[in-house]
């Protein structure tokens, strides 16, 4: 249950993010996203997964994969509108 639980949370907080990406990749537009706030959240992020790795946690691993690129795109896109 436990396990499942983990998954379950992690594809939501995952999946938030793909609106997000594919908005920003679709329309270039990130004059309403805090590049302060991404480039912590990627960050975090990048902690998250080498914690995963650590713990030798798939299902962190996996998320936080797919976060980090998504998260990472959207910085990416921020960074070069700057």
């Amino acid at each position: 249950m436990t396990e499942l639980i983990g998954a379950i949370a992690a594809f939501l907080t995952t999946a938030s993010f793909l609106p997000q990406a594919i908005k920003t990749i679709k329309t270039r537009d990130t004059s309403g996203i805090s590049f302060v706030m991404y480039l912590m959240f990627v960050v975090g992020v990048g902690f998250w997964l080498a914690y995963g790795v650590l713990l030798e946690n798939h299902v962190i691993i996996i998320a936080n994969v797919v976060t980090f690129i998504l998260a990472g795109v959207v910085l990416a896109v921020k960074v070069k509108n700057s």
